[in-house]
């Protein structure tokens, strides 16, 4: 395992969509334990995706204090109320920007295995789906900045 570099302030970069992940290998075995470190690395980090490492893949990793969940391939199914609460972002340092999202979603996915997963989240844990999901689609909290 090792740290990666987060990517800081590079909206050209961050706003392309991320490629679905084909292969459950070695490699994606490593980027997710590389993100999992560099998260846990992180001071009142929550979520990374693998786009903020530099890599154009579907992978996310979140942490809201419960264990970590890993996402390959994460979708948004479904969508309940609304929160609006202060962001920040491991990808713009420093700022933080009020922002509605769902107070509750479902998200499926796969976890490391290729096996189909389903996480059901509300308040933090849906933000932090969402935020993160918005990075595989080249979305960062700025544009949904109020």
């Amino acid at each position: 395992m090792s740290l990666r570099k987060i990517v800081t302030d590079d909206l050209s970069f961050l706003s392309k969509k991320s490629k679905p992940i084909v292969e459950f290998d070695d490699k994606l075995f490593v980027l997710l334990d590389d993100m999992i470190e560099t998260l846990h690395s992180m001071k009142n980090a929550v979520g990374l995706a693998a786009v903020q490492i530099g890599v154009l893949k579907c992978v996310v990793v979140i942490d809201v204090g419960e264990g970590v969940i890993e996402l390959i391939n994460p979708k948004i199914v479904e969508k309940k109320g609304e929160q609006n609460e202060v962001e920040g972002c491991l990808s713009f340092p420093g700022v933080q920007k009020r922002v509605k999202r769902p107070s509750f979603v479902v998200v499926e996915a796969k976890n490391r295995k290729g096996e189909k997963i389903t996480v059901k989240g509300e308040g933090l844990l849906a933000r932090a789906l969402c935020h993160e999901i918005d990075h595989l689609n080249g979305i960062v909290f700025l544009d949904r900045a109020e």
